[in-house]
């Protein structure tokens, strides 16, 4: 098998985790754009998406939360091992199930999405931590329910003030490079 035959077979989970509003849903968007120039088969799992429709049973509870991550997980596992590079966008607060995920599944790469609780509280685009604080969204994630940074992760996004959305996007697509996950498109004539 050819290296590039090995680079188009092989899939990867990029799972984006961090505090509502810290950029996860928006690199994950610019991300998928930019590995399609690739010519790689690419699928976002949002995580508002994944609960409407995947979870919508599940509570806020730190056991659903769990179950919701893993379930995500499994999907993403079917996808990235026929060769899709899979972009999760999840808070997944819990730093014990995201380290089951990554003892248990292939090619999985934890991307911290890095911003404070006062710059994602002050962006509140979705209005949440307003309501949060109101007492209307009970276990919110980093208001009465924690969110545990990750330890060890394979790339960090700064969203506060520090890096734009296409620096943070570059700088995971220089790691995946670096890591023979992908290969730069050659240039069309």
């Amino acid at each position: 098998m050819s290296n590039n035959s090995f680079l188009k077979d092989t899939g990867v989970i990029l799972w984006l985790t961090g505090i509502s509003g810290a950029g996860k849903t928006t690199i994950s968007r610019h991300l998928e754009h930019k590995l399609q120039e690739y010519d790689r088969l690419v699928e976002l799992l949002d995580g508002d998406v994944i609960r409407q429709n995947l979870s919508k049973e599940l509570s806020f509870s730190r056991e659903d939360r769990n179950t919701n991550v893993r379930r995500v997980g499994y999907v993403a596992n079917l996808l990235s091992r026929n060769g899709v590079i899979v972009i999760v966008a999840l808070i997944s607060p819990y730093r014990s199930v995201r380290d089951e995920l990554r003892s248990t599944l292939n090619n999985f790469v934890e991307i911290y999405v890095n911003a404070s609780l006062e710059v994602c509280e002050a962006r509140d685009v979705k209005g949440l931590y307003a309501k949060a604080r109101s007492g209307q969204i009970p276990l919110f994630t980093g208001i009465d329910d924690p969110y545990e940074v990750p330890l060890n992760p394979n790339i960090t996004c700064y969203t506060a003030e520090e890096e734009t959305v296409d620096e943070s996007t570059n700088k995971i697509v220089i790691w995946l490079e670096s890591m023979g996950y992908l290969q730069r498109p050659k240039i069309r004539q």
